[in-house]
């Protein structure tokens, strides 16, 4: 496998350099050395890479071909060994990320300082949007993404473990009763998120050891989930929230959590991207970031 990286990189430094003697001399070794490197390549596959003259050299149609993967191939080597090299090479240009509003508020937006501060060289655009965005037509790097996720040819990263409950204000509580059994929603006052992107599967429960969603009643409804949490508080009815969203109202018991018994499996927080050959060393090193700032002891539990 060296001897093949070695005939690789000697095919792209001489297509770069112009000729075998520049090659050579970057190489520090002989350009007879560059041109065995490259003619074994061309034996090993059996096709003419290069045209070669005294004074220049040309690809050939299959050269420009293999020349394109070649230099992906080096490039995203490079950025491997950078991204667990301390002294590698720095990270830079321009960052693109999005993240639903509330979620991107709380644990995206606060983590931004952090990063910028490794990695002076990078430059960052924050978008905070509930709505579900074409990262590829609309020229983002990577997307937050909270929840079950739909069928997509985007790349996912699992970030950490979300777990959803069903919580209610003890004002509401003593008014209507607590409910019992999942199916006891039907009687009750629920608060669901109207947009069609968000929970469209309903609220999940463990119901006789099976995952099971209801689409509960109620009078309101709100595509923000803020505003959600927010008449929950209030005591208009039972909401269905994101532990990271509820966990401080449920320790100063302005929520209560109810039906813990049937709680569903927990779904996951992810990085998405367009593809996995080409991605920047800045958005590995993001997403490596929101990985380790999640995964960092009684990170779920601050205030």
């Amino acid at each position: 496998m060296s001897d093949r990286l070695k005939q690789i990189e000697a095919f792209v430094l001489t297509t770069q350099k112009g000729s075998l003697t520049a090659a050579a001399q970057a190489e520090g070794v002989a350009p007879a050395m560059i041109g065995r490197r490259i003619d074994a390549l061309e034996a090993r596959l059996g096709v003419k890479l290069l045209l070669r003259s005294t004074r220049r050299i040309s690809l050939t149609h299959e050269g420009s071909a293999f020349l394109e993967d070649c230099t992906r191939l080096l490039a995203d080597l490079a950025n491997a060994e950078a991204s667990v090299s301390a002294g590698g090479v720095k990270a830079s240009g321009h960052l693109r990320i999005t993240a639903p509003g509330g979620f991107g508020r709380r644990h995206v937006a606060p983590l931004v300082p952090g990063f910028l501060a490794l990695h002076p060289e990078v430059s960052l655009s924050l978008n905070l949007s509930d709505r579900i965005i074409d990262l590829l037509n609309e020229g983002y790097d990577c997307a937050v993404r909270v929840g079950d996720l739909p069928d997509s040819s985007l790349i996912s990263v699992r970030l950490a473990d979300n777990r959803r409950r069903c919580v209610a204000a003890p004002a509401y509580l003593a008014r209507a009763g607590t409910p019992m059994h999942p199916t006891d929603l039907l009687r009750h006052e629920c608060l669901t998120l109207s947009s069609e992107a968000s929970q469209s599967r309903g609220w999940a429960f463990t119901i006789d050891g099976e995952v099971q969603y209801l689409r509960p009643p109620g009078r309101l409804d709100c595509s923000d989930g803020q505003v959600l949490h927010a008449w929950c508080l209030a005591g208009l009815g039972l909401a269905w929230r994101s532990t990271w969203e509820v966990d401080g109202d449920l320790r100063a018991g302005r929520l209560v959590a109810v039906l813990e018994d049937y709680a569903g499996p927990p779904n996951g927080i992810h990085a998405l991207f367009p593809h996995a050959r080409h991605l920047p060393l800045r958005v590995r090193l993001w997403i490596d970031y929101l990985k380790h700032s999640y995964g960092a002891p009684g990170y779920w539990n601050a205030p």
